[in-house]
């Protein structure tokens, strides 16, 4: 009798007896690989491995395109939030429509978890009570991947940068990483969100005089500019290309001949060890592609998301994200992962090399993993921090 009652109490803390997700993201455009529709399969995936129900109440899951605009998506999500009772949003790619969108979650007292966008600045001077970074962001691709081409004598920079949040993130913390490791940026241009032509900017870059020709920016611009950097013999004159965020899809799209030799930060990569490839195999055959470390982290952070519901008996957002942040993450995607107070998901990251041709045994077997980045190494540490949340502020 006693259980029957609990679990009638937990029910009732479960807002109209439903536990509603909102997948938000680029199903259509420059980011559309990377997270994606495959994004919403990974999430559906999570919901399906839960049971369906959380203690008893039914899992709804509502999608839309966010068509990289911070102002559609804003309308999206406020309708989410007012009209249709979405408890938590998912996904969230474009960095100033995930800006834009968790100020909307504050407001409304609601919950969001990042899995696609970089801008370290979401949990920095961006913070909110309302949201959680999982996956990655701009700080630990800088510290990995410029950091370790600085080390290896790539002295003089130049950034050419997407120009909008991320790109800025990026630069800002890229610029930080090698100045303190004792090179220089020599000079930056800035390219608008998306570019097709990047002739241009490859030939500025080559003219520069740069050791380094840095790519802050992602998806479809990156193997945009990788393309034409190839095209005008950016590497074979003596520059290095280093590409700061580079997905899975993105190196399968460039193929190992054009890619080989990239080295780049991830934090997730499919062959990583047994579970992750029993994962990535279930993944793969319900999509036909292997998973980037979006979708990775969008099917991880929607279990944890669960649990915490189900642990608390509520969907209440801070009720959820403090049961979140007390929880540690073992699973598929993370080993001893935590939820920090700025909502930072912190975990091991990879620096990778993309495999040579010969080093490839079939048309997914892309990287070698160099080296892992531990979890206190890769992210801003706390002491550093602007969030209002962090207790030294």
């Amino acid at each position: 009798v006693a259980s029957a009652m609990m679990v009638g109490s937990a029910q009732a803390e479960i807002s109209n007896d439903t536990v509603k997700i909102g997948y938000l993201a680029d199903m259509s455009g420059t980011y559309r690989d990377l997270a994606g529709p495959n994004g919403l399969k990974a999430l559906e995936m999570a919901i399906a491995d839960f049971g369906g129900t959380v203690n008893g109440a039914k899992i709804e899951v509502v999608s839309a395109d966010d068509r990289n605009n911070p102002d559609s998506s804003s309308s999206t999500v406020r309708r989410w939030l007012e009209n249709e009772d979405v408890d938590m949003v998912a996904g969230l790619v474009a960095s100033s429509v995930t800006i834009a969108v968790t100020k909307l979650l504050q407001e409304n007292d609601s919950l969001g978890i990042v899995s696609g966008s970089a801008a370290s600045s979401i949990t920095n001077e961006h913070c909110t009570p309302n949201h959680i970074h999982y996956v990655y962001d701009t700080y630990p691709l800088a510290n990995g991947t410029a950091k370790a081409v600085v080390q290896e004598g790539g002295k003089e920079w130049f950034i050419l940068t997407a120009d909008y949040a991320f790109g800025h993130a990026l630069e800002g913390d890229v610029t930080k990483v090698v100045e303190e490791n004792g090179g220089k940026v020599i000079k930056t241009a800035r390219h608008p969100f998306p570019t097709s032509d990047f002739s241009s900017y490859i030939l500025q870059a080559q003219s520069s005089g740069a050791d380094v020709v840095a790519l802050a920016n992602a998806g479809s611009d990156t193997t945009n500019a990788i393309t034409t950097a190839g095209e005008f013999g950016l590497t074979q004159s003596g520059q290095t290309l280093a590409a700061l965020l580079l997905f899975l899809t993105d190196v399968h799209a460039l193929g190992v001949n054009s890619a080989q030799g990239i080295q780049l930060t991830t934090g997730w990569y499919w062959d990583l060890n047994e579970e992750t490839r029993a994962w990535s195999d279930r993944f793969m055959e319900a999509t036909g592609v292997r998973p980037t470390m979006v979708h990775a982290g969008i099917y991880s952070s929607t279990m944890q998301y669960l649990n915490a519901v189900k642990a608390t008996g509520s969907d209440d957002a801070q009720t959820v994200r403090k049961q979140m942040m007390d929880t540690p993450i073992n699973d598929m995607f993370a080993t001893n992962g935590k939820i920090r107070e700025d909502g930072r998901m912190v975990h091991d990251m990879y620096l990778a090399e993309v495999k040579t041709p010969e080093e490839s045994e079939n048309e997914w077997d892309l990287y070698k993993i160099v080296r892992t980045i531990p979890a206190d190494e890769a992210y801003r540490p706390l002491s550093e921090s602007k969030c209002s949340l962090v207790s030294n502020n």
